[in-house]
């Protein structure tokens, strides 16, 4: 479609123009598709456009091409992105690098997240990070914002319109109705956003003057007495003076034509807001309940005073929160680990379909990767010898390069108790092996200590055509796949990130002590898995895939194991993820 500059009047659009100074603003667009960037110009009353940019299929100029142009721009504050694909990610990835030191937020809606795995995946990590995960990953580490609809993106642009944006996450709202304050718990707790409870101290503040809160005060229900004119400028300023709060939000409704004769009553709250923000550090914003609604008086004085009016609980605050996210700063790449054992040794297995059990636990423990105890067993008699070694009870395991996942053939036994118990389980595993080496060549057995109690979890790296080597981590065993409860990263891991990727699963509950159980060892996993990390990375040139699963997690103190490890070398992989 063209190149739309309104503030330069300035047009390779193929629509026509006309009116380039009520279309001009800050927001630069750039969009793979025609139709979603001629419709983003039609909305134009909380923010315009320094550029917008229909790029179609890139023939000529690239989406990184446009990104630096407009990161050069002085008019452009913000820089949005609809994309339908990455030509080149490399360029791409540096492109979001400069806008970040530029301190220009880049919001990216990317469509096609859903398509299917190219191939058959034979470890679970390649089953999990399927493109968009691993897409959503990328503009994380390279400090973009990520939204998944028009709507919040069309949020992120509204607030960026104001004079200060969120340094921190928590969020602190006041509203005049209690069914507001519900509604917006609910929609915090399912989007994660922090809305931290009032202090005693600051709560008996508020309620000396609006009179008794409900809930624990964080949405603020100001009506009280019905006397707004007091009570919410009262309540702006408990929520300055709060230290637990980043951004103060007042939520009021309020659009155009509305048949309630109330749009004086939208401005005052306009200018009630402006004098508090004009009093305060911290950065004040309107929001409406649904998205869409504008009074565009409201909008423009609101823009007088410096601040934005945002629409609907769940794409303004989260507009605040990915702002908020986006403005801490990014840490730095953790130092890697020295490596000596395990670097390289890849490049002698890799003509293998994968590096069964038994030899890749033997390659992370090099490394000091925290495994399982396990002996070699040629034999019944070594079987035992290494089991009374071990102590009971024990597991016995069949190991094979061709046999990924055991358990479906019977070749894995646990829980056995004593020498009886092993004496049965290797001669059925025998039987077992034999039936099993039509899927693969059994190469051996071997004894592992039982690792009783604890939480499992899993954790994975596979290759990313584009982006390179991806860490996966979440809850463990069988129901890997089915859960989908995961969180993901590129290497080499940045300071802190393999402790954000363990807070961010659901199952985090679980590691904590959920229902009176005993809080695993987090600070055990954590470093298990940088080592792991710091590993992968260094051997990337040889690693396919590496799935640790189950990882046990025990009680504090106390450590992890890991309880089962597949390796596939790049090599065999016909081609790397999407």
């Amino acid at each position: 479609m063209g190149i739309l500059s309104p503030g330069d009047c300035s047009t390779s659009y193929l629509q026509e123009l006309r009116d380039p100074a009520g279309l001009a603003g800050n927001v630069g667009f750039i969009s793979h598709s025609g139709s979603i960037c001629s419709g983003m110009l039609t909305d134009l009353r909380r923010y315009g456009f320094s550029h917008a940019i229909s790029c179609g299929n890139e023939a000529v100029v690239s989406l990184a091409d446009y990104i630096d142009a407009l990161v050069d721009d002085p008019g452009t504050r913000v820089i949005g992105l609809f994309i339908e694909s990455i030509r080149q990610p490399e360029r791409f990835v540096a492109a979001l690098d400069r806008a970040a030191r530029a301190s220009k937020p880049v919001v990216v809606l990317k469509v096609g997240r859903n398509e299917r795995s190219r191939r058959a995946i034979t470890s679970h990590t390649g089953a999990i990070t399927g493109s968009a995960g691993v897409f959503s990953a990328v503009l994380r580490a390279h400090r973009a914002i990520e939204v998944d609809d028009l709507d919040e993106m069309t949020e992120v642009f509204a607030a960026c319109q104001a004079r200060i944006w969120p340094k921190g996450r928590r969020i602190g709202i006041v509203t005049g109705s209690g069914g507001q304050a519900e509604l917006i718990l609910d929609v915090a707790d399912a989007a994660g956003f922090e809305l931290p409870p009032l202090p005693p101290a600051v709560r008996a503040q508020a309620e000396s003057v609006i009179g008794p809160l409900t809930g624990d005060g964080n949405p603020l229900d100001a009506w009280g007495s019905g006397d707004f004119r007091v009570n919410y400028p009262h309540a702006l300023q408990v929520l300055e003076s709060n230290p637990l709060c980043d951004v103060i939000v007042l939520c009021a409704d309020g659009a155009d034509g509305e048949p309630m004769e109330r749009a004086g009553r939208a401005l005052e709250y306009a200018n009630m807001l402006g004098e508090a923000a004009a009093r305060a550090s911290k950065p004040h914003y309107l929001i409406g309940m649904r998205p869409g609604q504008v009074v565009r008086a409201q909008a423009e004085l609101l823009r007088a005073h410096g601040l934005a009016l945002l629409g609907g609980a769940r794409q303004g605050l989260g507009a605040l929160d990915g702002l908020a996210r986006w403005s801490l700063t990014q840490a730095a790449l953790r130092p890697g680990r020295s490596l000596v054992a395990g670097l390289g040794k890849l490049r002698d297995l890799e003509k293998r379909p994968a590096v069964n059990e038994f030899d890749a636990m033997a390659l992370l423990q090099a490394e000091g990767l925290p495994v399982a105890r396990r002996s070699l067993a040629t034999s019944l008699a070594q079987a035992l010898r290494g089991a009374a070694e071990l102590g009971y009870p024990v597991v016995l395991k069949a190991f094979s390069d061709e046999i990924a996942h055991k358990s479906e053939h019977g070749l894995v036994m646990a829980k056995l108790a004593d020498a009886k118990a092993l004496n049965e389980a290797w001669g059925r595993m025998q039987v077992h092996a034999a039936a099993a080496a039509a899927s693969g060549r059994i190469l051996g057995f071997m004894v592992q200590e039982m690792v009783p109690g604890g939480v499992e979890v899993f954790a994975g790296v596979s290759r990313s055509a584009e982006f390179g080597p991806v860490l996966a981590f979440g809850m463990g065993g069988v129901a890997i796949e089915i859960l989908r409860d995961t969180s993901l990263r590129l290497l080499p891991l940045r300071a802190g990130q393999a402790a954000a990727m363990v807070d961010e699963i659901r199952g985090a509950a679980l590691l904590r002590g959920a229902r009176g159980a005993p809080a695993c060892d987090i600070d055990a996993l954590v470093r298990c898995l940088e080592a792991f990390a710091d590993y992968a990375w260094a051997d990337r040139e040889y690693i396919g895939e590496i799935d640790l699963n189950p990882i046990k997690v025990l009680d504090a103190g106390q450590g992890c194991r890991i309880l089962d490890a597949l390796i596939i070398p790049r090599n065999h992989l016909t081609q790397d993820a999407p």
